[in-house]
């Protein structure tokens, strides 16, 4: 029997759907939100149901049955942490969606788990979340920072990341559990990831505080200096946060987060964008070899994922510092309504038990 899901995926200005039948999408869809029309709602999660409905009118635009789905999986947002796979939504997941003091932020992707249900209740079929940016699989000695009242976190691009060992997997010809690797995501942010049996065991803070600066983070800086900036009466909180996660990194440095435009500069001479690209690969592949130490140099692969990777000098950069490790997997892009669709499909073809929300 085929399955056919529908995908959502929102973002602060955009909701990306998708419908897949199986393995094959039959569309996808970027719709676009102008900040006029998002406006008149007091906050992200009020837009839901604006949202919801043009979800449905694309479907009847693309002559998609709603009768025809056999579930509805959303972007998994800020919930609390869980390890990875499906998750069926509830009622308490909703509930912490909405506490912006569980995070100290309500993101749009809150808004998969709202939309899914809505439009999985309205069917009666089953409605999830998948892989949200908040699984944790740590080991414990990962959590342990340097100070008792600081436990590392694990944040990263936990949807692409697990989709994607899943498909080198699947290339090398062995299970999820059986495979070591590293998986490294550049997007905005970057996540390096360290993956044992198939669990990511550590990562990188990939919004705030560790790693690699990243096109707009600043990744792990000197403490020193940062406190020296914090106290210094320049910088509210709020401000110095929107610095470090925004408008930090090659921003900062170069006054763009394009990797293309950076090439470009690059291509006609500019050197301090060549040093300041190359230090970030630098720290990238530092990351990578930290990675490799956590998994006790049994790597059976490395793999690259998202839009930098489209960037050959980026690629050949960490390449060469760091392939000596294990042979290297590039997947440029994300896979991020695949992933969704396909950790929707899993539960219906009984390959995975789709999990309850534990808090």
């Amino acid at each position: 029997m085929s399955y056919r899901v529908l995908a959502i995926n929102p973002g602060s200005t955009s909701t990306k759907i998708a419908v897949y039948e199986d393995l094959t999408p039959l569309f996808e869809k970027t719709l676009r939100h102008d900040p006029s029309e998002l406006e008149p709602f007091p906050g992200i999660l009020d837009q839901y149901e604006f949202r919801k409905n043009l979800v449905m009118e694309a479907l009847s635009e693309h002559d998609i049955s709603p009768q025809s789905l056999h579930a509805v999986v959303g972007r998994g947002g800020l919930v609390r942490p869980v390890p990875g796979g499906s998750w069926k939504i509830t009622d308490n997941m909703l509930r912490d969606l909405k506490d912006p003091g569980l995070w100290g932020r309500i993101h749009a992707s809150n808004l998969g788990a709202f939309m899914a249900k809505a439009i999985g209740d309205e069917l009666n079929i089953p409605n999830f979340i998948v892989d949200p940016v908040v699984v944790d699989e740590f080991d414990d000695i990962a959590r342990i920072s340097g100070i008792p009242e600081i436990e590392r976190k694990s944040l990263l691009h936990a949807l692409n990341i697990r989709y994607i060992v899943r498909l080198v997997a699947a290339k090398m010809g062995k299970k999820l559990e059986e495979v070591n690797m590293i998986g490294v995501h550049m997007g905005g942010g970057i996540s390096v990831a360290a993956i044992k049996n198939g669990r990511i065991v550590d990562v990188n803070n990939a919004l705030l505080g560790m790693g690699p600066f990243s096109p707009q983070r600043a990744g792990a800086l000197p403490i020193g200096d940062l406190l020296d900036m914090a106290y210094s009466g320049n910088w509210a909180k709020k401000q110095l946060q929107s610095y470090l996660t925004k408008t930090g990194g090659l921003m900062a440095y170069l006054g763009t987060d394009s990797g293309i435009e950076i090439n470009k500069r690059i291509s006609e001479g500019d050197k301090k964008a060549e040093a300041i690209l190359e230090a970030m690969c630098y720290q990238v592949s530092k990351e990578i070899g930290a990675s490799a130490a956590v998994l006790s140099g049994k790597v059976d692969a490395i793999f690259l994922s998202g839009g930098l990777v489209y960037n050959d000098r980026i690629v050949k950069w960490i390449e060469e510092r760091t392939g000596f490790i294990a042979p290297f997997h590039l997947y440029p892009g994300e896979k991020e309504m695949e992933a969704l669709s396909q950790g929707g499909i899993r539960i219906l073809q009984g390959l995975e038990e789709a999990q309850e929300y534990p808090y």
